[in-house]
């Protein structure tokens, strides 16, 4: 092989590797960060879950944070409510669609959540791990006794 020919083999072949090099790695950078994005719940974002999931066709952002202030008994900002719905309709739990506008509301609509399939699967899954970690802490007695009157 002439000179100027194995160099035009070994530059395309370099340049072919680097092609499938990048976008190997723009594809593993895309389905890692989506499969981190769809399976990663902290925990916060668990119990917004299970607010939309309890209130079914009442799931907005007031009556959610209403919900979870009420069973938790702490105040919540509707920012933190809100952005935790966002990441989760992007991680694909929630979907959301406007409801209808109200005078009541000075015409505004509601953004209604809704708990995708994927989402009560993953609930699910989480419920039984966290049952099967209960059912693993070894009975003992407690260290102290309340007295009842």
């Amino acid at each position: 092989m002439k000179t100027a020919k194995w160099i035009e083999f070994l530059y395309g072949c370099e340049f072919k590797l680097q092609l499938r090099l990048k976008y190997a790695t723009i594809f593993t950078a895309i389905t890692n960060n989506t499969i981190m994005k769809k399976t990663k719940l902290g925990e916060f974002e668990e119990l917004v879950l299970l607010a939309v999931a309890a209130l079914q066709e009442d799931a907005y952002g007031v009556e959610i944070k209403r919900e979870l202030e009420t069973r938790l008994k702490h105040q919540l900002s509707v920012g933190s409510i809100q952005s935790a719905l966002k990441r989760m309709e992007d991680k694909g739990f929630l979907t959301s669609q406007f409801g209808e506008a109200t005078q009541k509301r000075g015409g505004k609509r509601k953004r209604i959540y809704t708990a995708t399939s994927y989402a009560h699967k993953v609930l699910a899954e989480m419920k039984e791990i966290r049952a099967g970690l209960w059912e693993s802490i070894p009975k003992t007695k407690p260290a102290y006794v309340l007295k009842t009157a």
